[in-house]
Formats: C-alpha cells, sequence, structure tokens
C-alpha cells in the first residue's frame, strides 16, 4: 500500500500527499479499457428516438418498468463504442457543464444535412477547427452537447495551426 499522508512535523497538521500513478502491473497487469458513457434523460424513450433513429446507433439492451424505458445500452454504427441511457431521478439536474460525447463519421456534412432535413437542429454546421479536425456541434434532446467530427489524416497528430488559416481563406457555403 501506498501512503496517503506524509509526515508532519511534530505539531502541525499532516498535509495529503498526491500518490504517484500506480504502474499497470500493479493493478494486475491488466490495461484499463473505456467501456461506455451513461448519458442521464428525462425520457428514456425519447432519447432512445434521437440515437436510435437520427445518429443511428444499435439497441444492445434494455431494461423496461411499467412498460417504460428506464435504460438502455445502445452501440454506434461504426464501431465498438457504446452508449448507455439511464432515466434521470425526479429533480435529477442534467446539466452536463465539462462534458461533451464525440461521435466520428467520415461523412460529416452529409450526414449533417441528413439530419437537419429531419428537422433536427445543428448549433454548429460543419467547419474546419483550428487543430486541424472537422467538427459539427448539436445536442441530443435532453441538453447533452454532442460533436460530430472527422478527424482525417490529422488523426493523433499535434494540432497544426496552419490548416485553420488555410481554411479561414476559403469562402464558407451557406448552410440555409
Amino acid at each position: 500500500m501506498r501512503p496517503a499522508l506524509q509526515k508532519a512535523k511534530k505539531g502541525a497538521e499532516p498535509t495529503k500527499k498526491i500518490a504517484a500513478p500506480i504502474p499497470t502491473r500493479e493493478v494486475g497487469g491488466d490495461k484499463l479499457n473505456f467501456n461506455h458513457a451513461m448519458v442521464y434523460a428525462k425520457d428514456v424513450q425519447r432519447a432512445l428516438g434521437f440515437y436510435r433513429e437520427l445518429l443511428g446507433f444499435k439497441l444492445v439492451d434494455e431494461f423496461r418498468h411499467e412498460s417504460k424505458p428506464v435504460y438502455a445500452r445502445l452501440r454506434a454504427p461504426g464501431g465498438d463504442g457504446t452508449i448507455a441511457l439511464h432515466l434521470a431521478g425526479p429533480g435529477t439536474s442534467l446539466a452536463s457543464d465539462g462534458v461533451r460525447l464525440y461521435f466520428e463519421i467520415r461523412e460529416l456534412d452529409e450526414f449533417c444535412r441528413k439530419l437537419q432535413a429531419k428537422g433536427f437542429y445543428i448549433t454548429q454546421m460543419p467547419r474546419m477547427m483550428p487543430w486541424g479536425w472537422r467538427h459539427a456541434y448539436l445536442n441530443d434532446p435532453d441538453g447533452h452537447e454532442i460533436s460530430l467530427y472527422w478527424a482525417g489524416e490529422t488523426r493523433m497528430k499535434k494540432t497544426v495551426m496552419r490548416t485553420a488559416k488555410e481554411v479561414d481563406k476559403t469562402p464558407i457555403a451557406k448552410t440555409r
């Protein structure tokens, strides 16, 4: 076990010591794997409609109480990533300041046009960002922020401000 507190001088209050990261070998040798993100919703059925019908997620599991869905697990249409939708308790705030869900799609512009054609509002149509990725932003029915993006060839590369400067010189097509 690693000590959580360092020794203090006699008569002084103990000081918290920040523990060093624990090497993987000390937790069984397994590497940590991200499993899923939990998204709380006021109405799971409505959230299911958004993630399934608009974004194309596939239902993996669902739990119902009194014939209404209160939990659902969904898989992204283009990979193994999953999200879980969970009914929020009465009076629970769904504000998610500081959290945004990211979904990557190569045909970003076409996908956004399809969403708009279905009457869905996109807060920012696709555009090149300073870090070299193309992003669009929207909110799910409960207000959770979502970024639809395509990283392309700049994936896993350090930010390239030059890319954004080049895009700034290109005229932007009207979206409406």
